[in-house]
C-alpha cells in the first residue's frame, strides 16, 4: 500500500471532500510530522541522520514523512532537509497556536 500525502480536493481523514484545512490537519496529525517541522523550525538544514536523531524517529517513519512533505512542497532537500518557502509560511501560521498552547499550559498548573 503506497502512502501519499494528504492533498486538498481528495478524501482525507475527517473529510470526504478534502477541504484544504482538513487536508492540512490530516497532514499535521500524521506521526512525526509536527516533530519534523519543529526540528527544522530555525531554518536549520539537517541530514537524514541528524533529523532522525533530533526527531527520535525510526528511519522508516522518517523516510515516509519526508517523502510526503517533499511531495507537497513543505520541505526541500539539498545538502540536507530544510523548510521550503511554503514550510516557512506553515511555521508562521502555527506560531499563534504555539503561543496559545503556552498560555493554556500555564492555566493548567
Amino acid at each position: 500500500m503506497k502512502i501519499e500525502a494528504p492533498r486538498p480536493g481528495r478524501k482525507v481523514r475527517g473529510s470526504k471532500t478534502g477541504r484544504p484545512l482538513m487536508a492540512a490537519l490530516d497532514l499535521l496529525g500524521r506521526r512525526g510530522t509536527l516533530r519534523i517541522l519543529w526540528e527544522l523550525r530555525d531554518g536549520k538544514s539537517l541530514t537524514f541522520r541528524e533529523l532522525q536523531a533530533a526527531a527520535e524517529m525510526t528511519p522508516a517513519t522518517l523516510n515516509t514523512r519526508l517523502h510526503e512533505l517533499r511531495s507537497i512542497g513543505i520541505i526541500d532537500a539539498d545538502d540536507g532537509y530544510k523548510l521550503s518557502e511554503s514550510g516557512l509560511q506553515l511555521r508562521a501560521a502555527l506560531a499563534p497556536l504555539h503561543g496559545w498552547a503556552e498560555t493554556w499550559a500555564k492555566t493548567l498548573r
